[in-house]
């Protein structure tokens, strides 16, 4: 059994030049379910992007015509809801922050398992589905309300748009407010425990959440760092 009979978000995007690489995650994923889009240079990108409204885009960071950063950057800028996956050669730890920092949500180091790509992107799925689907509530803390209805974030009557690990994160915190967190625990709860990655991912997540919720970053009121540990949620007085 697929396990997309139970996800209905299930089209991708591949924004990949290199014409082998791309042809065998089509394949792959095609084979497990998924609608698939291709796209060989950043351009095709953009208009496939704008025309199709995928799920999921899978982006390679060096395309020939663009940068993949500023390829992720426009679209999360269009829609924070999109899962976005880079498929870089680069492994450098400079580049996988800069990406998660930008907006994207996991990253593939070539050379990599087809059938990992695909295990990603439907851990990803679920994950973000259940987020916005098992409950019907809304967790509010001071000025900071989450809908899980409407999968929105309001700061007073703002909206505040999220990223789908930003608003995962958030929720975290909210249904757990004065408990300290790890980072390992953020990373489990958040990005699941079959997810094999740095620490620092929790860091920039949390920057990134910060520079959204707070009123001033420097003296953050609702994400507390808990020197040695990781955060916590300062509960509303």
């Amino acid at each position: 059994m697929q396990i997309l009979d139970t996800i209905t978000r299930n089209q991708v995007l591949i924004g990949e030049d290199d014409d082998h690489i791309r042809r065998f995650i089509s394949i792959n994923l095609t084979h497990s379910g998924f609608i698939v889009h291709e796209a060989s240079c950043g351009a095709a990108v953009i208009e496939s992007y704008q025309t199709n409204k995928p799920d999921v885009i899978i982006l390679d960071i060096m395309l020939p015509d663009a940068d993949g950063f500023d390829i992720c950057r426009r679209i999360r800028e269009e829609d924070p809801g999109v899962i976005i996956v880079f498929l870089t050669a680069r492994g450098q730890d400079l580049d996988k922050i800069k990406g998660l920092e930008i907006g994207a949500d996991d990253y593939i180091v070539k050379p990599f398992n087809p059938l990992e790509l695909v295990a990603r992107i439907h851990a990803i799925l679920r994950r973000t589905d259940i987020s916005v689907r098992t409950q019907r509530q809304v967790l509010q803390s001071g000025p900071i309300r989450l809908d899980l209805d409407s999968n929105r974030v309001f700061k007073q009557d703002e909206i505040i748009e999220l990223t789908p690990k930003e608003f995962q994160m958030l929720r975290t915190f909210l249904e757990q407010p004065d408990t300290a967190l790890s980072r390992n625990e953020l990373l489990n709860l958040v990005w699941g425990e079959d997810f094999v990655g740095d620490p620092k991912t929790v860091d920039v997540h949390v920057r990134k959440l910060r520079e959204k919720m707070e009123d001033d970053c420097s003296h953050p009121r609702w994400i507390e760092t808990v020197w040695g540990l990781g955060y916590r949620w300062r509960k509303d007085e």
